[in-house]
């Protein structure tokens, strides 16, 4: 996690009522400055409510502890992907659908994952989809 430190347990879950003090947005309020009047007084913006990576790694730890493993993966690689603009998201999204790109643009897309975004596990995730799609003849054809 980028700034906290902390580790919970399934005990801690939910985090909202049993360990709101490690809830963060992404610019730093709490979960108790999150309130109607400050929707309406404009404190409170769009991107206070976007989930951060730490808060994702917490719920990951839960689901370690509760033996969710792949669920842990999953909120990993969700937590990589908070870095990567939505619209960007959706292309790559896209991308990844079978017979939609080449294995030289799935591999651009995991350098681009992996440099531009420090998302190295779903770097991983879609060079292994384009080794599947290439044996499973899946890959858009090279022009």
């Amino acid at each position: 996690m980028s700034d906290q430190t902390s580790t919970v347990t399934a005990a801690d879950y939910p985090l909202s009522s049993r360990r709101p003090e490690l809830l963060r947005t992404p610019s730093g309020k709490t979960l108790d400055e999150i309130t109607l009047e400050a929707v309406l007084d404009k404190r409170v913006t769009a991107e206070d409510l976007r989930i951060t990576p730490d808060t994702l790694e917490l719920q990951a730890q839960i689901a370690e502890q509760t033996e969710r493993p792949q669920m842990a993966a999953n909120l990993r690689r969700a937590g990589e992907l908070t870095r990567v603009p939505d619209e960007r998201l959706l292309e790559i999204y896209a991308a990844l659908r079978p017979g939609a790109s080449t294995k030289p643009q799935l591999l651009s897309i995991a350098q681009e994952l992996e440099g531009q975004y420090d998302a190295p596990v779903n770097a991983a995730l879609v060079r292994e989809a384009a080794d599947v799609y290439e044996r499973r003849d899946c890959l858009a054809a090279d022009d």
